[in-house]
């Protein structure tokens, strides 16, 4: 008996000691998959944050949704599972509601214009917000502006969508624009969207070109709307315990990571339209351009609903946008 007890705290011990030697290892989580520029910076990401500590930290990047959806994922990041996750912003406005606002529909000219309100007072409102929830906003990388996909059809005017079947993210923004536009909308994880289309559960999607061509999926839905109905950013969230538990020098490195990694993801995504187009259409994709103020007047409704319940936030971002 003495010996297995000896066995066994030998064993436990053995294991605390493996459990320790894993302290200093970072998992930084996300749903991309290789060719994404979300899955890219999160490679730039780990490289910079080790450089940075002088390998006192090593970096685990979990890419392809292996450690689950985006929601799982946020999840394990608030009970310090998960360190760091690059997130969307539909599962996070489940958390910090008004992370969703940033969906409004025709809310940013253009991204240089949702990257300065985001970077500025606005951003670290959000971050604020999220801190109540146990995540920290490490800083706000691209998910850029988004445009329709369809199998069969253009969709120029809002009346082009009634009844279609469009898949949304889980972010009840995007449900909302669909919905004021017409269409059928019902959310499905990122990682189960191209099976889902090739199968015919829906007549289409709706994504900025970036995601569009990384999953391929002007194969299946060849009919691309240059809607830009809405911008999402992606929210890399750390783990608030985790967070509060780094010296002031590591903290930086990941705020230092977080940067520069952005700007290298950032501008990926401005020159993703220009560069992507050819491309595309050589894969067998055709583009047609949106009739704007139509799609616009269609989702004013949009801005009623969420200004009954967030005013000032409201207020806030169309301000600063230059809509108001």
């Amino acid at each position: 008996m003495k010996s297995m007890l000896t066995i066994a705290l030998l064993g436990a011990t053995a294991l605390a000691g493996a459990s320790t030697a894993q302290a200093d290892e970072v998992i930084f989580a996300h749903g991309a998959n290789p060719g994404n520029p979300r899955y890219i910076a999160a490679e730039k990401w780990a490289e910079v944050f080790t450089q940075c500590t002088d390998g006192k930290d090593t970096v685990n990047v979990a890419a392809s949704a292996t450690m689950g959806d985006d929601s799982e994922m946020l999840t394990s990041t608030a009970a310090g599972v998960i360190q760091v996750t690059a997130n969307s912003q539909g599962p996070m406005a489940q958390i910090v509601p008004q992370i969703g606002l940033l969906g409004l529909p025709f809310l940013f000219k253009d991204l240089p214009t949702a990257w300065k309100v985001l970077d500025g007072p606005v951003g670290d409102s959000l971050d604020a917000d999220a801190q109540k929830a146990g995540l920290k906003i490490l800083g706000f990388w691209d998910n850029g502006i988004r445009n329709i996909t369809t199998v069969n059809k253009f969709v120029k005017e809002p009346a082009d969508l009634k009844g279609l079947k469009i898949r949304t993210p889980p972010d009840q923004m995007t449900i909302d624009i669909f919905d004021a536009l017409g269409a059928s909308p019902a959310p499905l994880a990122w990682s189960e969207l191209p099976s889902a289309l090739q199968s015919g559960v829906f007549d289409g999607q709706e994504n900025p070109l970036t995601n569009i061509n990384s999953a391929k999926l002007q194969e299946i839905t060849p009919y691309i709307t240059m809607t830009g109905h809405k911008y999402e950013s992606t929210p890399v969230v750390a783990s608030l315990s985790w967070w509060e538990g780094l010296d002031q020098a590591t903290q930086d490195c990941a705020l230092k990571a977080t940067s520069e990694a952005g700007a290298m993801e950032r501008d990926m995504s401005l020159k993703a339209d220009k560069e992507l187009m050819p491309k595309m259409e050589a894969d067998g994709a055709k583009f047609a351009e949106a009739d704007r103020a139509a799609y616009i007047e269609a989702t004013k409704s949009v801005y009623d609903k969420y200004a009954k319940d967030y005013p000032d936030t409201v207020a806030e971002l169309k301000k600063a946008a230059g809509l108001e």
